[in-house]
């Protein structure tokens, strides 16, 4: 499938995807959700009632436990029931992720040890490494700041006008303390052979620097391990070129299974929210850009055109890893250095995740508002840390995200109890900060090339 064409048939897969997904929803879900619906207000009015009764023992709270939880259990059916009819859709796109999944880690493996021994020794894999944390860390910050100033000038929140939840209520989502031992945890692997499995990017990073370094170091022999694996990452890439075959399918089948969900009212529900965050990521595509022009001159706005199949497969399935392969190519036949691309592009996937930085500021203070809690600038910032320290190397972490949020906002006081406002919406926010990500590590790579001189004309 020609790259042009391509493009096309994602776009009409987007545009169908919606169609199919409104016309399923009005004909199929819509009642099931409308039983979900019922359920969930009766069990908030059941919690209501019991909250007011002082003493459990009587019989009358006996009895709205009771119905709580056939109430539960309700809801539960019926979300058993959604889930069922939507197979259909999401198993296209299912099947694309276990396939782009499958390819990741080996191709991490491969081309960033084949980088590395041709970067050669230690003094320049170091040299690489720290102007590409440079970057990172300028960007995250820079995507951090953005977020908390714009949540704070549209100011999103206010109009949400909740009152406080008792502290006892639970979101589902179990939140991380994120402590020494646990972000070690996802850096250092114990078997390599786990890390694959599970795809630990970060951990088959710290592995393939230890085989690059160590195969470069033991010189004529390595020649023969560099060979053999940079064979097998063209291998992989062949592979890669079959699979993209299949994401306009997956597209589809991702978009009609969101929008035949959650139906278009949810986009009506939250429109300002969603519209103002969307808003803040092109602001910060805008500055991501002009970053790299700074440094890449026109050729940065010829990198955008070149990844926006890789940017488009991102924002339709939610995952920046599912356009990891064609970001490489992409990169590659932009002239970037494959030694540079293979050690950069990894990295970024662990420590350059731009888009989920400012949702993470922008979604935690949008909480804040929601509440009517008002965080002083120096409270402001000190998430800002907190968040730019707690958010590294969970990558492969599902739902990562919320997850980075719920351990972060119990430190400032704002219930968990707030994140049930983005979990209906959490899958069409991750589309745009998905395809952020894979903006901001396809620029940083192709920044530290040419500050390498490893860009070719």
């Amino acid at each position: 499938m020609q790259k042009n064409k391509l493009t096309l048939y994602i776009f009409l897969a987007l545009v169908l995807g919606v169609i199919a997904g409104y016309i399923y929803n009005k004909t199929v879900i819509d009642s099931i959700n409308a039983k979900m619906s019922t359920a969930e207000a009766a069990i908030k009015s059941i919690d209501k009632q019991a909250l007011d009764m002082p003493d459990s023992t009587t019989t009358v709270y006996k009895a709205l436990k009771t119905e709580r939880e056939a109430q539960v259990k309700v809801r539960k059916e019926n979300d058993t029931l959604r889930e069922d009819k939507l197979t259909g859709f999401t198993v296209l796109s299912d099947i694309f992720l276990r396939l782009i999944k499958m390819i990741v880690a080996p191709l991490v493996f491969t081309t960033l040890v084949v980088g590395v021994a041709k970067v050669g020794d230690i003094k320049s894999v170091g040299r690489i490494g720290g102007k590409t944390l440079l970057w990172f860390l300028s960007a995250t910050l820079v995507s951090l700041l953005l977020g908390m100033v714009l949540v704070n000038f549209f100011r999103p929140g206010e109009a949400m006008h909740l009152p406080l939840p008792d502290s006892h209520l639970s979101t589902g989502i179990q939140k991380t303390a994120l402590s020494l031992r646990d972000f070690i945890g996802h850096v250092f692997p114990k078997s390599f052979i786990e890390a694959m499995a599970n795809n630990e990017i970060l951990q088959i990073v710290v592995f393939s620097l230890f085989f690059g370094v160590a195969t470069a170091a033991i010189g004529e022999q390595g020649q023969i391990v560099i060979k053999a694996l940079d064979a097998v990452a063209h291998v992989i890439l062949k592979i890669t070129g079959y699979v993209m075959q299949l994401a306009p399918l997956a597209v589809f089948g991702a978009i009609t299974a969101i929008i035949a969900k959650q139906g278009l009212g949810i986009l009506s529900t939250y429109a300002i929210f969603i519209g103002e965050f969307y808003f803040s990521l092109l602001l910060l595509w805008l500055v991501i850009v002009l970053a790299g022009f700074a440094v890449l001159q026109k050729r940065a706005f010829n990198l955008v055109g070149r990844i926006k199949d890789a940017m488009l497969i991102a924002f339709s399935t939610s995952t920046s890893e599912a356009a990891y392969p064609k970001v490489l190519l992409e990169l590659e036949r932009f002239g970037c250095n494959n030694k540079i691309v293979s050690f950069v592009l990894p990295l970024g996937y662990s420590f350059n995740l731009d888009g989920s930085m400012m949702y993470m500021t922008f979604a935690s203070l949008f909480l804040a508002q929601s509440y009517g809690i008002h965080l002083s600038f120096e409270q402001q910032l000190s998430m800002l840390l907190v968040l730019m320290l707690t958010s590294k190397g969970i990558a492969g972490v599902p739902r990562a995200s919320l997850v980075v949020i719920a351990g972060t906002i119990s430190l400032f006081n704002i219930p968990e109890a707030g994140l049930a406002l983005l979990i209906g919406i959490d899958p069409l926010l991750d589309m745009g900060r998905s395809a952020t990500n894979v903006l901001g590590n396809a620029m940083a790579t192709a920044v530290v090339s040419k500050w390498e001189g490893e860009l070719d004309n």
